[in-house]
């Protein structure tokens, strides 16, 4: 098949490229040079709108030099992805050493349809972004292990949990935190043109809840007939001896979980549903609340009591240890990724410092500008050139907070709401985070695949996201195309046109 053939020399030519950690070392002195390069030959670009010269910075310099001294830890330990997958880990790690994940799986998933597993993997990865990290740390190990424990590769799980968390970010079915920062930029954005134009959270809204079933059921199809059947059978370890039946003390242990686990909703729902509860924030509103911020902590804080509990019960903890055990035991695995991430860390503040990223945008904003397309046109051409600034630039605020002051009043000036130039960005800057190296959780997903495929390489990752990547693109600026035909609403009040 000609389609296995070209993925097949994608995973070749990926696993040439070094070992992860490697590659990041090798991206960084490139920078470095870059910089200096840039810097002699004064590269700059003006921002159309503030009218500021925008100067390439030489990192070999006496300021590079003080920047990289100073700041090199910092990078590391104020990286997002370290801090929240570790703290996540350890939790998990007291839940899977238990046995509370195995029992939880014998007594749910082994008994669902096959069909609909693929299904639930994907929908479930799309809703967990409202989660922010949570799905990177918390769904993607468990998808492997959901579809091992039913007799199916993990490498697909992996991939239908990856491709629904990061390819289908910006779907979902309620407003999240994303939605507020991302509107709060368009509005800065569209301010510049229109004082009085506000964009709310859920300026996307009616446009996300149809994302979510599309993605879902394109992620679906990619993993059931294009995926799991190029990965082939899997032998199983240590998982194909797990009984598919529980033990006595095993039910008594899942109740006890159980009983906490209602208990632990019936918290949360006292602090969030109630006017001024407890883990709203001070302007009594769920979004920004120190329940999303904190999301990371509450479930490893859960799973680690839930493990506990079932632990005691199942009589599989019998030492005060063993909760430690768990922990130190999950902690192990990421030892690689901790190398990997600082090395990630260093790469991405020196890519930011040199302002190289900055310039690359702007250069082609002005390019897409001249080019005079049509609404549609305009827009699809839009989604790709986000869709390939993504594979450079990782975070999708930062993207955004330089993109917004240049496409928001340069569409807005055209016809075009900047909630749709918003959600063309969106879908963009969502599709190619699957399949690019230096997105910041890709070195999370290569430590989780390689903990059922020693020999996988970066070309594995890459090749097996790839038909989920250029499906979501080519279906998600489909289904945009047919709003823009349609001139259906995007979100309460907020349409593709702007009135004239």
């Amino acid at each position: 098949m000609l389609l296995n053939s070209l993925l097949q020399r994608v995973e070749q030519a990926g696993n040439k490229l070094p070992n992860p950690t490697i590659l990041f070392m090798a991206l960084c002195a490139i920078i470095l040079v870059i910089s200096a390069i840039s810097s002699w030959l004064d590269l700059s670009a003006v921002h159309p709108i503030s009218g500021d010269t925008i100067n390439s910075v030489n990192l070999l310099s006496k300021e590079g030099l003080h920047l990289i001294l100073t700041k090199t830890v910092t990078n590391f330990t104020h990286f997002a992805p370290v801090g929240s997958v570790l703290v996540a880990i350890m939790g998990i790690g007291v839940a899977e050493h238990s046995g509370l994940i195995g029992a939880v799986l014998k007594a749910t998933v082994l008994k669902a349809p096959r069909q609909l597993l693929s299904l639930f993997v994907v929908l479930t990865s799309v809703l967990s972004s409202l989660a922010m990290d949570t799905g990177y740390v918390v769904i993607i190990p468990l998808a492997a292990l959901v579809f091992v424990s039913a007799g199916r590769h993990p490498l697909a799980g992996i991939a239908a949990a990856f491709a629904g968390v990061s390819g289908g970010f910006s779907a979902n079915i309620l407003i999240g935190p994303v939605d507020a920062i991302l509107a709060g930029i368009s509005t800065e954005a569209a301010a510049l043109i229109q004082s009085d134009y506000e964009v709310n959270a859920a300026g996307n809204y009616y446009f996300l809840i149809i994302s979510t079933v599309v993605i879902s059921l394109v992620g679906t199809w990619v993993t059931e007939k294009i995926v799991e059947p190029r990965l082939g059978s899997y032998t199983t370890n240590h998982d194909s001896s797990v009984s598919t039946t529980l033990l006595p003390q095993e039910k008594a242990a899942l109740r006890a979980t159980g009983w906490f686990s209602l208990i632990v909703i019936g918290l949360l729902l006292w602090g969030l549903l109630p006017d001024h509860g407890l883990l709203r924030d001070a302007d009594n509103t769920i979004l920004r609340s120190p329940f999303i911020t904190g999301i990371v902590i509450i479930i490893a804080s859960y799973a680690a009591i839930a493990g506990y509990i079932y632990g005691k019960v199942s009589g599989s903890f019998s030492h005060k240890n063993d909760v430690i055990k768990g922990m130190e035991s999950s902690m192990v695995t990421m030892a690689s990724y901790l190398v990997l991430m600082f090395f990630a860390a260093q790469f991405v503040s020196y890519f930011s410092w040199s302002q190289l990223g900055a310039i690359a945008a702007i250069n082609g904003a002005g390019f897409l500008k001249s080019l005079s397309l049509g609404a549609p046109t305009l827009l699809v051409s839009f989604i790709v050139m986000a869709a390939m600034i993504n594979l450079l630039i990782g975070s999708a605020s930062a993207k955004w907070a330089l993109f917004a002051p240049i496409f928001v009043p340069m569409f807005l000036l055209l016809g075009i709401s900047p909630e749709a130039t918003q959600m063309a960005f969106r879908i963009g800057d969502s599709t190619t985070n699957i399949i690019t190296p230096l997105m910041p959780y890709f070195g999370v997903v290569v430590a989780f695949v390689q903990r059922y495929d020693k020999e996988a390489g970066i070309g594995t990752i890459i090749a097996t996201m790839l038909p989920y990547s250029l499906a979501f693109l080519l279906s998600w600026s489909l289904l945009l195309l047919v709003w823009i035909v349609m001139d259906w609403p995007l979100g309460p009040g907020a349409g593709i046109f702007i009135p004239q």
